[in-house]
């Protein structure tokens, strides 16, 4: 007999298709007959989207890896490494993490196994590697992305605080660490963060948090210097989770790609045929602040459509804003624009052919880097004065806007 195990695959808590694994290699995703046949269907993904607007329903099946829409579900990195051990999991059998993790992913999609079973047979490892750690040690949240982060509930004391829980599902926040290779990450985030939201970007709500105010915190941390930044989950409701998906899901490639498969140009088209032309104003907005500040990490993870209604997308609010260049200097962006890396290159000359080529209006987006130019120019003196803004981190962004084509114009 076949060795095959079946995980549930659910979207806003109803049953929408499976994942197979066959002999422990050969993983299978099927839609279900009621989610095809439904006509009001919510939306799983762009990715399984064709020209005429139609499902895509004949799924390549992989080796090894699950399909890249749920591989980019997991979380990589060092948070990958630690969430496998504390669930007595291989970290490359994406699948098993899958199980151990389905129940709080990110968006509205949660994964289950298809016999109830709670944890996976063997737990994806070898005899060898098996360890006796039991269920409820595991942290049943997986957060995409490479930085320590762990999914947080808010006390309800007088003090305040978060809690990581122990066991269980995460909560409504994301708990960013400080970081023992870059110095003052969380306040450079938050700054940024806090300073996109002056400028009118949609940026959810950002705290600093002492250490001392997180319960729950793992074993082996005690050395971390600084606050921690907690930043409200945008796909967290009262009303229940609201489905997400980043852009290398939406381009259907691996995690490991999110640097080289696509540009801001596709980023852009896609948004202003999915989510409309003011949606794409405001990605070049977001676009020109990070080039303004230095981020080179704005890779395809790092960009995301949002489905509040369950069908029709909009750009999700910002994240992941933090100047890098004081950490690594780097004068390309993670992404190419249109025609270039380089983020001193982002020219309105590069701006036009960007629009020109995503069949955006070109005054409506040049408006928009426009106004964002203007107005940082007045915030960012303010924010130096009344943000966390380090004076490592403040000379390396003046230094940087000095070499800037746009901010020259």
């Amino acid at each position: 007999m076949a060795d095959i195990s079946v995980l549930d695959v659910r979207l806003h808590g109803e049953s929408i298709g499976t994942l197979t694994l066959i002999e422990g290699s050969r993983t299978l995703f099927t839609f279900s007959k009621p989610y095809i046949d439904n006509p009001d269907r919510p939306t799983l993904s762009l990715s399984f989207k064709d020209w005429l607007g139609g499902l895509i329903t004949d799924i390549a099946p992989t080796n090894l890896r699950v399909p890249p829409f749920f591989a980019n579900l997991l979380p990589e990195g060092p948070l990958r490494t630690y969430l496998a051990k504390q669930a007595g999991v291989n970290e490359r059998r994406e699948f098993f993490l899958l199980w151990v993790l389905g129940q709080d992913l990110p968006g509205a999609i949660t994964i289950h196994p298809a016999d109830g079973e709670p944890l996976p047979p063997r737990g994806g490892k070898s005899r060898a590697e098996q360890t006796d750690r039991p269920a409820d040690a595991i942290l049943r949240f997986s957060l995409a992305g490479v930085q320590l982060k762990f999914s947080a509930l808010k006390n309800t004391g007088k003090h305040g605080g978060l809690t990581i829980p122990a066991e269980g599902v995460g909560g409504s926040w994301i708990l960013k660490l400080p970081s023992d290779r870059f110095p003052g990450l969380p306040e450079n985030e938050f700054a940024m963060m806090t300073l996109a939201r002056r400028l009118g970007m949609d940026v959810p709500e950002v705290q600093l948090v002492g250490l001392d105010a997180i319960e729950g915190l793992p074993k082996g941390l005690d050395h971390l210097q600084g606050p921690a930044l907690a930043v409200r989950r945008f796909d967290r409701t009262e009303a229940g989770p609201v489905h997400i998906e980043d852009f290398a899901q939406i381009f259907g490639v691996w995690p490991e790609e999110k640097y080289e498969s696509a540009s801001a140009r596709n980023i852009a088209t896609v948004i202003g045929i999915e989510a409309g032309h003011d949606a794409a104003a405001e990605f070049i907005r977001r676009l020109v602040f990070n080039t303004l500040i230095g981020n080179a990490d704005m890779h395809l993870k790092n960009w995301s459509l949002i489905y509040p209604d369950r069908r029709n997308a909009a750009l999700a609010p910002a994240y992941d804003f933090v100047s890098t260049i004081p950490y690594i200097q780097d004068e390309f962006a993670a992404l190419k624009y249109a025609r270039t890396k380089r983020m001193s290159e982002l020219s309105f000359d590069e701006l036009r052919y960007l629009t020109a080529k995503a069949r955006l209006p070109e005054k409506l987006m040049l408006d928009a880097a426009t106004e964002i130019i203007s107005r940082f120019h007045e915030e960012w003196r303010i924010a130096k004065a009344d943000l966390p803004v380090a004076p490592t981190v403040s000379r390396a962004i003046d230094a940087h806007l000095g070499r800037l084509a746009l901010w020259q114009n």
